[in-house]
């Protein structure tokens, strides 16, 4: 009995696949779009997106295509193609501004964009474009019922940005013996550049403490000709620190560093 369920599991497996290529390959139009739909709903997402790839230019501008289109993007999600999955999502809520499953595809575009963002220290196109589409989607429907799931995505995508500019300051400064005038520089700058683009910054303590330390490190090794302008802005960078934070947990090593800017100052005044 076994043995006549497999074998009839088999010729049903081998007739699907024979009528999915016979379709795929000569078949009409219609008959595409009709299996496209049933592979879909059948959850065979590839074999779907294959046939939504052949009948998609037939289809372009007519009624079929909104819900075409809306099936390819859910098609992508659901094999797990994120960031083509959040570009026709977009698409979706561009070219059918009226339809009932736009703010659905609006949120799903940002959430792909999100799904598809890698870790903090690569490459963070995706991650912005997940942040600027949660930003949208929140500004255009602040009543929906994902805004409290759109808000958290948000500042999850905010920190993971803010990280990564923090991380890359970071390395700057901790990178400095190798070329000390260039990267504390660098690392002043991209610190000053964390500050400005994430006012409130979870790292606005850390930042400004490593941009006393680069901005300190770089005065102590400067030439004769830069050195007393650059105490100056370490001393100021001091004072940023402590009128943000009077409690910093840093307060220790800022004032020694402000100590030895101060000492040299005087030398430099005797000298």
């Amino acid at each position: 009995m076994k043995k006549l369920l497999y074998f009839a599991f088999a010729v049903l497996l081998l007739s699907s696949c024979s009528e999915y290529q016979k379709v795929l390959n000569k078949g009409t139009v219609e008959q595409q779009y009709a299996l496209a739909t049933k592979m879909y709903e059948a959850k065979k997402y590839n074999k779907a997106l294959d046939l939504f790839e052949k009948i998609t230019p037939t289809y372009a501008g007519k009624p079929q295509m909104e819900r075409i289109q809306f099936m390819v993007a859910q098609s992508n999600f659901n094999v797990k193609n994120y960031a083509l999955a959040g570009y026709y999502y977009q698409r979706f809520t561009l070219n059918y501004p009226k339809s009932s499953k736009k703010e659905e595809a609006a949120f799903l575009s940002a959430y792909s964009y999100k799904l598809a963002s890698p870790v903090f220290s690569l490459e963070a196109k995706d991650t912005h474009k997940a942040l600027e589409a949660f930003q949208s989607f929140i500004d255009e429907y602040p009543d929906s019922e994902r805004i409290p799931e759109a808000n958290k995505y948000y500042q999850e995508i905010n920190y993971k940005l803010q990280k990564k500019a923090f991380e890359i300051a970071k390395v700057y400064y901790t990178t400095a013996d190798y070329d000390p005038a260039r990267n504390y520089t660098a690392a002043i700058q991209a610190f000053d550049n964390l500050l400005e683009d994430y006012l409130g910054s979870v790292f606005k303590e850390e930042a400004l403490y490593y941009r006393l330390k680069a901005s300190h490190d770089l005065a102590l090794r400067s030439t004769d000709q830069k050195i007393s302008e650059r105490i100056k802005n370490a001393i100021q960078a001091h004072e940023k620190l402590k009128r943000n934070f009077p409690k910093t947990k840093y307060i220790e090593d800022a004032n020694k560093m402000l100590a030895n800017l101060e000492e040299k100052q005087k030398q430099l005044i005797k000298s």
